[in-house]
Order: structure tokens, then sequence, then C-alpha cells
């Protein structure tokens, strides 16, 4: 019985740090610009790709 006790302890310990993490998350702005990254690092690679194939 002691184990259970450690366990949900312990699970809600985690479940508070995923919940401070997730709030950490917006209100810092971690999900302000999903799309702007990765069309980012598309735009980078075609133009690294014409550099390269002009010269």
């Amino acid at each position: 019985m002691d184990y259970v006790y450690l366990l949900v302890s312990l699970s809600l310990v985690l479940l508070a740090g995923a919940i401070w993490g997730i709030i950490w998350a917006v209100k810092s702005d971690q999900f302000e610009d999903l799309t702007g990254p990765a069309e980012r690092i598309i735009l980078d690679d075609k133009e690294l790709r014409r550099q390269q194939n002009g010269q």
C-alpha cells in the first residue's frame, strides 16, 4: 500500500509540472506562429539551391 501512496504523489507532482509547462509555453508565446518556421526552412532551402545552381 505504501507504493500506491508514493506513485499517486509522484503522478500528481508530474501532472503539476506538465500543467505548469503548458501554461509557461502559452504565456511565452511558444504557440504564436506555428507555420512560419516550417515555411522559412523550405524557403531557405530553395534560396540555397538557387545560389548553388547559379554558380
